[in-house]
């Protein structure tokens, strides 16, 4: 059996780009741009909260310390706010110089014109020290649209604390099965007599996981044509595992699924001590950690064979606006957050494990914890190719994929009739917008 605990923790809003994003100009067109030195001032903007809208002032302060002439104006906001301005701000022409970008609207943006080529900055943007994945997931069409900021790739969260308080053994990693993530699961509960669960969920509620499922039978989500290349009977094989999960008790009830989705990742199961394993991507055990207080472990996922379906998953881009009247001063911005040691040291892992080689080289000496955990699990997982980016309308597959989960593990549908009307609905979304 194939499958993925992976739990997405935060449901972000779709927002649709089809309709707002027609008028884009096309910025990534010209000659290369060149640095001056006239007083230029760019805009830049980021989704998150007052903390990151410090570090990165910080940074900003930094970077115009190096480059007098530039003067950076900073503009953040939460994740559903950003999304609706930077719809609006870019249907009228107004788009920030710097944009924060993630992996699910990439396609949907550059596919308009809305983000610049930064290939054509290349000698203002140094990419020699990213990984040839990590690249290719801020690419569309062969264009190279965004740069990671940081990287992740899936695991398999667990509690040793619970672990050894219930008598239950760590697996071997390197070998372990689906059917043996199902069977300790199970142990686990079982031998806690009920008071915990060995599984804090079943898998659909993030692509990531249906991705890493699919390509341990040879199967991709999204396929380089840009329309859904998933097949129905590979989501129908990972829901029916999901239900077996939960009916032997090896996973929370679907109920509770639900709940820990609203409540997120630091007052979900997990979290909060009622399940001992959990699917998460590495740079989430910092948070995780934080919440439960115990001892926690990354682990590999389960796989099937020796395919390699893990992947590098982005926490987020650096992009230039493809409106941007200042490529190269907007370009220069992003080579220095994302390339400059002194950028790394305010910086630090707020925004992930750096996509930077040289620079998480740089700051790893420092890193302690969590922080720690995460940069070596990492170091023990070789990657796959990375997944084709999120195609233009493709952004709500998440949302879709958590409701027909839920319709499934509730039983108010089979797998079988989920999968073909998931696939159906996700593929028409993309030829509407195209």
């Amino acid at each position: 059996m194939n499958a993925s605990p992976f739990r997405r923790v935060a449901v972000g809003a779709v927002v649709s780009c089809s309709l707002v994003l027609t008028a884009c100009s096309g910025g990534s067109t010209g000659a290369a741009p060149e640095l001056g030195d006239k007083p230029v001032t760019i805009r830049a903007t980021w989704w998150g909260a007052d903390a990151r809208a410090q570090l990165t002032n910080e940074v900003i302060a930094a970077f115009e310390k190096k480059y007098p002439n530039i003067k950076v104006k900073g503009e953040y906001k939460d994740w559903a706010g950003y999304w609706d301005a930077l719809a609006t701000t870019t249907a009228a022409k107004d788009s920030p110089d710097v944009i924060q970008m993630d992996e699910l609207y990439l396609a949907s943006y550059a596919g308009r014109g809305a983000l610049y080529d930064l290939g054509k900055a290349e000698k203002i943007v140094k990419t020699s020290q990213f990984d040839d994945q990590a690249l290719a997931t801020g690419q569309v069409d062969g264009t190279q649209y965004a740069l990671p900021v940081g990287i992740g790739v899936m695991s398999v969260a667990v509690n040793t604390d619970l672990f050894k308080k219930y008598g239950v053994k760590l697996p071997d990693d390197k070998t372990w099965t689906w059917e043996d993530y199902a069977r300790i699961g199970k142990e686990l509960t079982d031998k806690s007599g009920g008071k915990i669960h060995g599984v804090a969920g079943a898998p659909g509620f993030d692509a990531g996981s249906l991705k890493y499922w699919a390509r341990q039978q040879g199967n991709e989500l999204f396929g380089k044509d840009g329309n859904v290349s998933l097949k129905a009977e590979s989501l129908a094989g990972m829901w029916k595992y999901g239900l077996s999960l939960i009916s032997s008790g090896a996973s929370v009830k679907a109920s509770t699924m639900v709940e820990d989705q609203t409540a997120g990742i630091t007052a979900g199961s997990f979290a909060t001590g009622k399940a001992a394993m959990m699917g998460a991507y590495n740079t989430q055990i910092t948070a995780l950690q934080e919440a439960t207080g115990a001892k926690l472990k990354l682990l590999r996922l389960p796989r099937v064979g020796d395919t390699k379906a893990n992947f590098f998953k982005p926490s987020m881009y650096w992009a230039v606006s493809g409106q941007s009247e200042h490529p190269a001063e907007a370009a220069a911005f992003v080579n220095f957050v994302l390339n400059d040691a002194k950028a790394a040291d305010i910086l630090k892992t707020e925004r992930g494990i750096p996509a930077n080689k040289e620079m998480l080289k740089h700051l790893e000496g420092g890193l302690t914890g969590p922080d720690k955990a995460a940069a070596d699990y990492m170091n023990t997982v070789t990657p796959g190719e990375s997944p084709v980016v999120t195609p233009n309308g493709g952004s709500g597959v998440e949302p879709q994929l958590q409701r027909y989960s839920q319709e499934v593990y509730f039983k108010k549908t089979s797998p079988e009739a989920a999968a073909k009307a998931f696939i159906k609905e996700l593929q028409s979304e993309i030829d509407a917008a195209k």
